[in-house]
């Protein structure tokens, strides 16, 4: 009996490590977290996407993978085209994504795919020749006065269909030759979706839409979720009466246009309207490729900023935040909506924070390249638990002349601790720059001020040469136990005062200062940092400074590398 009864047990775990191991890439909920699972375990995309046009011959990235390699990412955005792959209706060709999957998968990468299916950035660029010049069959979208857009109508269920099945085989194809391996792990569907000049589509299908009905599985998702609706979609609900029928501005309020604030929400009945179909029809084409191979998949904004305050100025029927609802409410399959971001570091950090809702994890495809993305990837991923953060163009310059590279080392070291991390209040991200010097929180017991470096102390005593002004910098500082501290980044100082003052021990030094790496999660001390070297030059403690307050100056780098610091404080009288 007790041999029967450990031969169950050992089926049993047998079977779910082997479920384990086996399972696709998939999203999980970790308390108010959501991360990426792959090859079950969780995992942080540092990731850089392509041009659009790489991935369009084999010959042309087979070098570029190596760089990619280089430049210390873990993951590459790429696209896929329809018009490539199903160049003749019915028939595929599926070279392309191979030569994509083979080559990252041959230089250790993972891959997340770009569905360029009936739209990129508004238009119906990248449809197949049969799709591009059937405008009976897959109609196209109209201003006013019945001209036609060149994007196709978001209520074409030709359109749906086709798109639908495309992707559906080449899902079913990347499972075929993927699923061990496990290359491709996020898929996005379509890019940056919507209408340019007009808040909706005007074509006759469109006009009677909008003036029917709003559709029943939308207001039932309303009356279901009223508790916990996205506050700008719950607010127009509300002021109109809550109503389980009626037309969308019925239900909505009459459309009304702010051009003076542009976070006003202008046009929002056509708005809505335009992003139901939108979502309806991504939804579809998700739901089919789902159907194939099950990897998580979200969808990009062209978003909504400062000069593109109203839909239509951006395109009108993308995953702007507060139109959330209508994508969990018509687009289940749909797991999270993203932001690309080419905007200043303030409206950056804005944009990321109102994608930032519950049900909505931060992932981020694309963001403008240089000098911000590689100190903003650090507040992205230590303050908004991303799982994902990857500049644009990350093929156009070489590894070395790209700061990402810096960042990325870096980050690859610690991207465990991140994770670790995520949703327990024990980890703040930093970016400070030259227009916003101070960054103030509170972590680990204490009140922490981040500043942005100037010149260290040997260079101020004249005994170190002067080296060029900071003008931003990046960072993540854990809490590792009491009074303790991981530290990642450059060019910040950090103030900490104790939010209790503590009358038995009311004074701060240094315990240990280490500058170190992590090899396979293990933290190796590569040198004690005291005397000159201590908390920036000049004296070990806090000295001639306040012996209340801790101070923490990273070393300045020839190479201009990123460090980790490993920082414990200790109190005395």
């Amino acid at each position: 009996m007790k041999k029967i009864f450990f031969l169950v047990v050992v089926s049993i775990i047998a079977t779910f490590v082997f479920g384990q191991k086996s399972s696709i890439p998939h999203l999980e909920k970790n308390g108010n977290t959501t991360r990426l699972i792959v090859q079950g375990k969780p995992f942080l995309i540092l990731g850089g996407e392509l041009h659009n046009s790489s991935t369009s011959g084999a010959a042309y990235m087979r070098p570029l993978w190596d760089q990619m390699k280089r430049k210390n990412l873990n993951t590459v955005i790429a696209a896929v085209y329809w018009e490539m792959v199903e160049p003749q209706e019915g028939k595929f060709d599926f070279t392309l994504i191979d030569s994509m999957i083979y080559g990252a998968r041959k230089s250790d990468l993972h891959l997340v795919i770009l569905w360029f299916g009936t739209w990129k950035n508004g238009y119906s660029m990248y449809v197949p020749g049969w799709v591009k010049n059937n405008t009976t069959r897959y109609p196209r979208a109209k201003n006013k006065d019945g001209e036609s857009f060149q994007m196709i109508s978001a209520l074409s269920n030709a359109a749906m269909k086709a798109d639908a099945n495309a992707f559906k085989m080449l899902m079913k194809h990347i499972r075929t030759i993927d699923e061990k391996f496990q290359t491709v792990i996020t898929v996005q569907i379509e890019n940056e979706m919507g209408i340019f000049g007009p808040p909706r589509d005007y074509s006759d299908d469109a006009n009677q839409a909008f003036n029917n009905q709003v559709p029943d599985d939308l207001l039932k998702y309303l009356s279901a979720n009223k508790a916990k609706l996205q506050p700008e979609i719950d607010s127009a609900w509300k002021a109109n009466g809550n109503k389980t029928s009626g037309t969308w501005e019925e239900v909505f309020g009459k459309s009304t246009y702010d051009g003076k604030n542009w976070q006003a929400l202008s046009y929002l009945p056509e708005e809505l309207f335009t992003v139901y179909h939108y979502a309806k029809f991504t939804g579809t084409v998700a739901a089919a490729g789902k159907e194939a191979y099950p990897l998580p998949m979200y969808v990009n904004a062209w978003i909504k900023q400062p000069g593109m305050g109203y839909p239509g100025k951006y395109p009108a029927g993308g995953p702007i935040p507060h139109t959330l609802d209508i994508w969990h409410a018509v687009a289940p399959a749909i797991d999270f909506i993203s932001p690309d971001i080419y905007v200043s570091q303030k409206d950056a950090r804005y944009t990321i924070e109102q994608y930032h809702r519950p049900g909505n994890p931060v992932f981020i495809p694309e963001f403008r390249p240089g000098p911000q993305s590689a100190s903003e990837a650090f507040w992205v991923y230590g303050q908004h638990d991303a799982i994902c953060f990857s500049p644009f163009g990350i093929d156009q310059t070489k590894p070395e002349d790209d700061p990402i590279t810096k960042t990325y080392a870096v980050l690859s070291q610690v991207t465990d601790l991140i994770l670790q991390n995520q949703g327990k209040g024990t980890m703040v991200g930093i970016y400070v720059d030259s227009s916003e010097k101070v960054q103030t929180f509170q972590l680990n017991g204490y009140t922490v001020k981040a500043e942005l470096m100037g010149g260290s102390l040997a260079e101020l005593a004249g005994y170190a040469p002067r080296t060029k002004p900071v003008t931003m910098a990046g960072g993540i500082v854990i809490a590792m136990g009491p009074d303790e501290f991981i530290i990642v980044g450059k060019d910040f100082s950090l103030s900490m005062v104790p939010l209790e003052n503590d009358p038995a021990k009311p004074l701060l030094d240094v315990e240990y200062l280490d500058e170190g790496t992590f090899n396979n999660g293990k933290w190796i001390t590569t040198r004690r940092l005291n005397g000159d070297e201590g908390t920036g030059g000049g004296d070990y403690g806090f000295g001639f400074s306040n012996n209340k307050t801790a101070v923490m100056r990273f070393q300045k780098n020839a190479n201009g590398d990123c460090s980790i610091i490993r920082y414990k404080i200790y109190k005395y009288k």
